[in-house]
């Protein structure tokens, strides 16, 4: 069991050393599955006394891991570092990894390493990066609440040991409110603000907190907004070069996800296989032409939007749906149509 754990925590370190170019244990037992990242944002947030206990192993486990780790680091000669983790509450009270609270375990937990070949300058914007304490998270709630030590109520509340307060008693009743939407103009008061807080809100169909925005000081957000009227036609001459660099992309990758699609089809018309792969590969869509698979126009997700084209386009599915037949009986009941039109398409046209 051991070997194959060490086969797998290094797999995992050497993915984040490439990728990152540092290795924290925290990302290795996200990597591993043994914390979910809901988990970890709880004991982030000091909903947690200690992360140890919401892993998906026990203790010893986790600590039989971080061993390896220490071993596959100190093999490959990374350059070892600690790290202060603090939550994000008020008072930035320390975070605590183990139930034990054992120096040697806590300090374990602390320490990553990063590539020796980084220059020093680099090493040390990584080692910051790490160390950076997370935001504070401001809560924009659809129910009512009151605040645990006044009583009041507000659009925004803050949770300090799973308890609402107002922004009053949280002492950040002085800050405004900026919604999301304009990133620059989020970055530059972010930046300018002494005291800033993200602004989430629950969303029922994600199953998870959505961010809204950010609370900054006043004096930061007129900053902002100065800077960004500042630069405001250049800003937007370069997001229309942007687009129009955008644009040119999607048509070439559409017309090249058309030809993929004729290969494996070849009894499918030209126009009908370019409208397929537009529909597929709208950007931002959440369809399958703008996944990985489908960017590498890999086989299987070719055929799969081919087939959701066949699935609207060809059969009753639709008008299933909107008859109120639940949808894996409906795609059962049309699965001998798709499988005849792709046959179909599959022969040269004649």
């Amino acid at each position: 069991m051991s070997g194959r754990l060490d086969r797998r925590v290094t797999t995992v370190a050497e993915d984040l050393l490439r990728r990152k170019r540092v290795v924290a244990p925290l990302d290795v037992l996200t990597g591993l599955g043994w914390l979910g990242s809901r988990s970890v944002q709880s004991w982030e947030l000091g909903r947690e006394p200690q992360l140890d206990s919401l892993a998906s192993v026990a203790p010893d486990r986790l600590a039989e891991a971080l061993t390896l780790l220490h071993e596959w680091a100190a093999a490959n000669g990374l350059l070892r570092s600690e790290v202060d983790y603090v939550a994000a509450t008020r008072d930035r009270r320390a975070l605590r990894f183990s139930r034990t609270g054992d120096p040697a375990v806590e300090l374990a937990f602390r320490t990553q390493w990063t590539d020796p070949a980084l220059t020093p300058e680099r090493r040390a914007k990584l080692t910051q990066r790490q160390a950076k304490a997370p935001d504070l998270v401001v809560i924009s709630s659809d129910k009512r609440w009151t605040c645990s030590l006044c009583g009041a109520t507000g659009e925004f509340h803050f949770l300090e040991d799973d308890k609402p307060l107002c922004l009053d008693c949280a002492d950040m009743g002085h800050l405004v409110y900026l919604p999301a939407g304009d990133a620059a103009l989020t970055r530059r008061a972010r930046k300018a603000s002494g005291l800033a807080a993200v602004v989430a809100r629950w969303s029922k169909s994600r199953k998870r907190f959505d961010r809204r925005g950010i609370l900054v000081e006043q004096a930061a957000l007129e900053a902002a907004e100065e800077q960004c009227l500042a630069d405001g036609e250049l800003r937007e001459r370069r997001k229309a070069r942007d687009r129009v660099r955008r644009a040119a992309q999607d048509v070439e990758f559409q017309a090249e996800f058309a030809e993929h699609i004729r290969v494996l089809f070849p009894g499918l018309a030209t126009e009908r296989a370019l409208a397929i792969a537009e529909h597929a590969g709208t950007r931002s869509s959440g369809r399958v032409g703008r996944s990985a698979a489908g960017r590498a126009f890999d086989e299987n997700a070719v055929t799969l939007a081919v087939v959701a084209a066949i699935r609207h386009e060809e059969t009753d599915y639709d008008a299933m749906l909107m008859a109120g037949v639940p949808r894996a009986t409906a795609r059962e009941r049309i699965r001998d149509d798709i499988d005849r039109v792709l046959a179909r398409w599959r022969r040269p046209a004649t």
